[in-house]
């Protein structure tokens, strides 16, 4: 595992806020593609965003599924929780000297209601036109 992600994820399940930081390059970079008007640039952003979440919820914990390094980018998936807080996702870090530099965060709620995958079509296609569809086999 990438030193970094070790100390990452050390930090967010000890609650440990300058370790955390640690992490990052003062001028860390953050993106959220899904949420674009959630970027922002500084390492001290993501010190009050962490005191925050810290504070928020003192049974946080953060489970690391999967980690992958490409050169000097690391993928992450993880599964954050706590009483009252329940997310999935991606984190994608440019990492230079063992420090993160940029960071594309594709992190969401968990759905708590369960969805099937007919009824998330419907919803984002808003019942659109069937024209494009695949013949009913039962009509032949």
């Amino acid at each position: 595992m990438s030193s970094v992600i070790a100390r990452l994820h050390n930090a967010m399940n000890q609650h440990d806020l300058e370790a955390f930081l640690e992490c990052f390059d003062p001028d860390y970079q953050s993106e959220q593609p899904v949420h674009p008007g959630r970027g922002f640039g500084g390492r001290e952003q993501v010190r009050k965003n962490w005191s925050n979440i810290f504070g928020s919820f003192p049974d946080f914990k953060a489970e690391l599924l999967r980690h992958a390094t490409d050169g000097g980018t690391r993928w992450a998936e993880w599964h954050w929780s706590a009483t009252g807080l329940n997310m999935s996702g991606i984190t994608i870090m440019g990492v230079e000297e063992e420090r993160i530099v940029w960071g594309r965060l594709y992190m969401e709620t968990v759905e708590e209601a369960e969805e099937s995958i007919d009824e998330a079509m419907q919803r984002m296609t808003g019942g659109a036109s069937r024209k494009n569809s695949p013949p009913d086999s039962s009509s032949r």
